[in-house]
């Protein structure tokens, strides 16, 4: 039956439509639900013929996020190119945004050290910031320790 099979499917083949190809040259390519000559339907398929057929080659970025988004089944129409390079475009002027934010705040961070250089700020740190008072602990009539800080006969409750 697998021959009978494997013959018809080399002989009829799988009807793919292609949907397009990018920039760096993969192909895409859609194949509708069909039913088989058994009855059995197959269901619809994205696939990518890519330009690298060596997958060991194929480093991240090699398919834009468009047509990645496509094959996965997130969005239902492939991309356009007008659209990739629209978002692409967008992309870049993120980018550089994003640089001019970093060597801003690299500029007033230096500025920031040179200030602190020529006038140094002299902290006292006495205690903890939480810490209500900074003297030494009194044992309390009230119970009040956790287990790293209990000290045995710190606290007598009184009978009443």
């Amino acid at each position: 039956m697998d021959r009978l099979r494997t013959l018809l499917q080399r002989t009829l083949g799988k009807v793919s439509q292609h949907m397009g190809t990018d920039q760096y040259g993969n192909k895409y390519y859609y194949i509708p639900q069909q039913k088989s000559w058994t009855g059995r339907v197959v269901r619809e398929k994205r696939m990518v013929e890519p330009l690298q057929k060596d997958t060991y080659k194929y480093e991240f970025g090699n398919m834009p996020i468009e047509w990645e988004a496509w094959i996965r089944g997130k969005r239902k129409d492939p991309p356009t190119t007008e659209e990739i390079l629209r978002n692409e475009q967008a992309r870049r002027e993120v980018g550089a945004k994003a640089q001019a934010l970093i060597q801003q705040e690299q500029l007033l961070q230096g500025i920031e050290d040179k200030v602190l250089l020529n006038n140094p700020v002299k902290t006292q740190i006495k205690g903890h910031a939480s810490a209500p008072v900074y003297s030494k602990h009194a044992a309390s009539e009230e119970p009040s320790s956790t287990g790293s800080t209990f000290e045995p006969g710190s606290w007598n409750p009184q009978k009443k």
